[in-house]
């Protein structure tokens, strides 16, 4: 049976790939991102281009509608569920990136603190504070929350997993994630909310921020733009590729579990210096990135173990590290080198 789902962020990364992919199996997807400059936001115009032509291809061009609007304006996401009754939210509206967090901690916590209160609450028929609609709790959306693996902190527990204290994030984007969790299973208690909170690891692929690494990493090869090479590359990364993140996200959506914390990698880490050499051998030529040392925020090692998805979600990562460069490779050609 299809549903109708609410996917916040949805002209960027990981947004757009979720909702191309829930909408073309059926799904009414309803995408809101307010299309801010944490990078062109032309590039997430493109996104939103992206997935329409695809979905148009299929025969699925009804399933997604865009709204432009923040997560933070209270009254929109109010008249969103009072014009919509959905059974899935899709929470990926954030701001990202550990490095930046540390720069701009308020802009972090508003969005990512405030734009998530401002869910859970809609989610559980009240605004403001006040019930705008009684709801029962079988009644209630499954509310799907994009997580980091950041929230581990500096975790000596190796693989990482999610009954981890997870209490001494190094950075605020990790912190405010960490709250987003929390807040979670408050409204799982008080009202029932079923609440899944994915905790996603280093995510690469197609329509990729230009503030990643991959991404990065082409960027440097072929404009030569700066781009700093942490600890000499020697920093191990759980890479996930973003169709494999977005298999986890839709058995979420399917499966409401209560309150659950679930780790969202593909449990093989890779050198970052040998993901950085992969993506050199398929572009034909050398990156010159800038040795740099670790940020006191960052941490040399991250490696999921995703017993608790496959168990629960039946989760799967198909791509390896070289497949998933390949395509990340391809799109970067076709759309960004050479755009039609």
């Amino acid at each position: 049976m299809s549903k109708t789902i609410l996917v916040t962020g949805a002209a960027g990364f990981i947004g757009s790939n979720a909702s191309q992919i829930l909408a073309s199996r059926g799904d009414r997807v309803v995408g809101l991102d307010n299309l801010n400059d944490y990078y062109d936001p032309a590039r997430k115009r493109a996104n939103l281009e992206e997935v329409r032509q695809a979905l148009a291809h299929t025969g699925q061009g009804d399933g997604f509608t865009f709204v432009e609007g923040d997560i933070r304006d209270q009254n929109l996401v109010a008249e969103l569920f009072s014009a919509h009754s959905f059974d899935a939210v899709v929470h990926l509206a954030a701001m990202a990136g550990v490095r930046v967090s540390i720069e701009n901690p308020h802009i972090y916590y508003d969005v990512n603190v405030t734009g998530t209160l401002n869910l859970v609450e809609a989610s559980v028929g009240r605004f403001g504070g006040k019930a705008i609609g009684q709801k029962k709790p079988d009644s209630l959306p499954t509310f799907v929350f994009a997580s980091t693996s950041s929230a581990y902190g500096n975790t000596k527990q190796i693989p990482f997993v999610e009954n981890d204290p997870s209490d001494k994030p190094l950075a605020p984007y990790a912190a405010s994630k960490r709250a987003g969790e929390l807040l979670g299973y408050s409204y799982h208690y008080l009202y029932g909310l079923p609440f899944t909170a994915l905790r996603f690891f280093t995510v690469y692929g197609p329509r990729g921020r230009p503030d990643m690494m991959a991404y990065k990493v082409l960027d440097n090869i072929f404009t030569g733009r700066e781009v700093p090479l942490y600890n000499s590359g020697q920093m191990h990364r759980d890479w996930t590729y973003v169709t494999d993140i977005v298999q986890g996200i839709v058995g979420a959506v399917d499966r409401p579990l209560g309150y659950e914390i679930i780790n969202l990698g593909r449990g093989e880490p890779v050198l970052l210096a040998e993901f950085v050499k992969t993506i050199e051998e398929l572009a034909g030529k050398p990156a010159h990135l800038i040795p740099t040392p670790m940020v006191d925020a960052d941490i040399a090692y991250t490696f999921a173990d995703i017993t608790k998805a496959r168990d629960l979600l039946g989760y799967d990562p198909k791509l390896s590290v070289g497949q998933g460069v390949r395509q990340f490779w391809d799109w970067y050609q076709k759309t960004i080198l050479s755009p039609s």
